[in-house]
């Protein structure tokens, strides 16, 4: 990881995302789902909600970084609720 200059976090985050992109391959095999509407008025999968979770998340940890600074795990908290209201109701 030397060559280019990553930490240990940054690559566990990575690791993570795709153990989640594996988990949500694996689940759309296993159990496969028909589009549904929700708020927003447009069909979604779970892959679906996925990006739009781990787009609204990148955007919530920007927005805490400007306003709050660099303390990020209560910034974390914030976007399990809102990965949680995505899946639930988007």
């Amino acid at each position: 990881m030397d060559w280019m200059a990553w930490t240990w976090p940054t690559a566990i985050f990575f690791i993570c995302i795709a153990c989640t992109l594996i988990t949500f391959t694996f689940l759309a095999i296993k159990f496969p789902e028909t589009p549904r509407r929700g708020v927003l008025g447009m069909e979604t999968t779970r892959g679906d909600r996925l990006f739009i979770t781990l787009l609204g998340s990148a955007f919530i940890n920007l927005v805490w970084l400007g306003i709050v600074g660099a303390n990020q795990p209560f910034a974390l908290i914030v976007c399990l609720v809102y990965a949680a209201a995505v899946f639930r109701w988007v």
